[in-house]
């Protein structure tokens, strides 16, 4: 008897800890599933809209513009791929495992291409390489040539000039996590490398290498994606991609189902980087002892050697970030009229109030998609998890053809009701506002929030929230008085990137902004399609530096760790 009873307490604790768990949880639960099918409709919808047509341009797209859409798209991600993914690996692999002049201050200033939009970048390089740019001006000037016609200079607006713009600004990806690779490898294991007589180059190329595949996949593969989704470069330089066609067939043909079936191509595709990315982390094992790992021991690179060190890794950083910001700078200076326009005031407005608002309801959502996963601990809400993260993945041209179809059809049933009612027609509520653009972005960027919840909470010890639980709290009192104050610092960063990401989100805010609704990107795209680049040089300026206090914040998260 005496057995039974001290069997039976000590199931009691977790018992209790289940039931405290599951009390008040069907609520949570609830609205974690309807957050889940918010943020999977769009792409519900465009599947739906590409599979029932109002006309059907399969057969048109087939035999004219998809194969050229399919075979520049794969080339230009390819080409960005291999590009993106030599100069991170390169440069993380230099200043973890050397020191050189400035290899500690280029440690963080590799991550600053990040802050500037791949667009940006494309106006900049085409100001600073045409044929009024300063490099031919100079060159026209120090040979004696009066014309083009005197000298050959590559092509500035092309597929290769595309290329590099999107590996210079996407290369961090690769670098950030090939970074975090490298450092986390035992220091053993290269000390064993160098005694058997390797060299320099054998230690990247049969163990540093080896070991890093899995983090330079992953880093390629978002630049891949990254590369599918843009829209900007692609479209200032004339390359016509998969995203270019939506923009083509919806808006200049008029046709939204064939727009929603290039769509649902790009989602085929981007899917099939996910599964590539995955299959290759599946495949690689790699295991640290159990005693622990010696850190990797970095070796001083002395004279030319330090210096060449020093100037592969200035090169990507320049190219990324430090000719972007001259150039705009000195646009910006030579067009200090262009500050004062009500046109930057209202795009920097709706700007704030459109991405400040996605932002709170982006990171709100995930918080409770997250706590009510948890609270409930049951199989349904864990199995959508995985759903909400998918509009990451898609792009922002995808998302708005899912987006404004069906919104626009329950806003013409909405006014029409009100009109029956009232007698007053109140036009297009949701469409004619910023409705869609902050549905978008909540959409396109949840799984940042998302993911930075999922740490939050991982961190806290069960403890305390059970602690709350058994003394009475409900599940949201104990979100209030446990959960929050010790997630803030997640939180803020989580509000920060989210809202920067929607700065920059150049193709949703073009598809979905309603008629004169400008933004800074769309300012910037704007003004620069127009050859203004003067115009354009203060509102990308001013992107660049929300993009900066949002690098800054990675890089104090993820550089600091030793």
């Amino acid at each position: 008897m005496e057995t039974d009873k001290n069997t039976r307490n000590s199931a009691a604790g977790p018992a209790t800890a289940g039931a405290l768990r599951q009390a008040g949880s069907g609520l949570w639960s609830a609205g974690a599933l309807a957050i889940a099918a918010l943020i999977a409709a769009p792409l519900v919808a465009v599947i739906w809209i590409a599979l029932n047509p109002t006309e059907n341009i399969w057969p048109h797209m087939l035999a004219s513009t998809l194969p050229r859409y399919l075979a520049n798209t794969a080339a230009l991600a390819g080409g960005v791929a291999v590009l993106s993914a030599a100069a991170g690996t390169g440069a993380a692999w230099l200043v973890v495992m050397y020191r050189f002049p400035g290899s500690r201050l280029l440690e963080w200033l590799l991550l600053l291409p990040l802050a500037v939009p791949a667009y940006v970048g494309a106006y900049a390089l085409v100001d600073f390489l045409d044929y009024s740019g300063p490099v031919q001006a100079g060159l026209r000037a120090a040979m004696g040539w009066a014309t083009a016609r005197d000298y050959w200079f590559p092509e500035v607006r092309s597929r290769g000039a595309a290329t590099l713009v999107l590996a210079a600004a996407l290369y961090p990806y690769t670098y950030l996590l090939t970074r975090s690779a490298f450092r986390e490898q035992s220091g053993a294991s290269y000390e064993v490398a160098r005694a058997l007589g390797a060299g320099p180059w054998a230690l990247f190329w049969r163990v540093g290498l080896p070991l890093a595949r899995p983090a330079i996949a992953a880093g390629a593969a978002i630049a891949m994606m990254e590369t599918v989704a843009d829209f900007g470069v692609v479209d200032y330089f004339g390359v016509q991609t998969l995203t270019t066609g939506i923009f083509t067939t919806w808006l200049e043909a008029g046709n939204a189902g064939g727009a929603a079936q290039i769509a649902c191509v790009i989602l085929g595709v981007v899917l099939l980087l996910v599964a590539l990315e995955a299959a290759g982390r599946r495949r690689a094992r790699h295991y640290q002892s159990a005693r622990g790992t010696r850190p990797v021991i970095a070796t001083r690179l002395p004279g030319l050697a330090g210096l060449a060190a020093t100037v592969a890794c200035t090169i990507p950083f320049a190219a990324g970030f430090v000719l972007p910001v001259a150039v705009l700078g000195a646009q910006a200076a030579a067009h200090p009229e262009a500050w004062g326009g009500r046109g930057l005031a209202r795009a920097f407005w709706h700007t704030l109030v459109t991405g400040g608002a996605a932002a709170v309801l982006t990171v709100a959502a995930a918080l409770f998609l997250v706590y009510g996963v948890r609270l409930s601990g049951r199989r349904l809400p864990r199995l959508v998890l995985p759903v909400t993260v998918l509009g990451y993945a898609a792009p922002g041209a995808v998302l708005a053809v899912g987006i404004l179809l069906p919104l626009a059809a329950l806003d013409h049933r909405i006014a029409d009701a009100i009109a029956a009612l009232t007698g007053h027609d109140p036009g297009l509520i949701l469409t004619g506002s910023a409705t869609a653009i902050v549905l978008a972005y909540v959409v396109r960027f949840f799984a940042l929030a998302e993911g930075s919840a999922e740490t939050a909470f991982g961190r806290i010890p069960p403890s305390l929230p059970m602690a709350a639980r058994s003394l009475g709290r409900s599940a949201g009192g104990v979100l209030r008085a446990v959960y929050l104050p010790l997630m803030k610092g997640s939180i803020g960063s989580a509000l920060l990137l989210v809202f920067v990401d929607c700065v920059k989100e150049l193709p949703a805010t073009m598809l979905l902004r309603p008629f004169n609704y400008e933004t800074l990107a769309t300012r910037v795209h704007e003004k620069a399609s127009l050859e203004n680049l003067g115009d354009a040089a203060p509102p990308a300026l001013l992107v660049s530096a929300v993009g900066l206090a949002a690098v800054v914040v990675l890089a104090r998260a993820n550089l600091r760790r030793r």
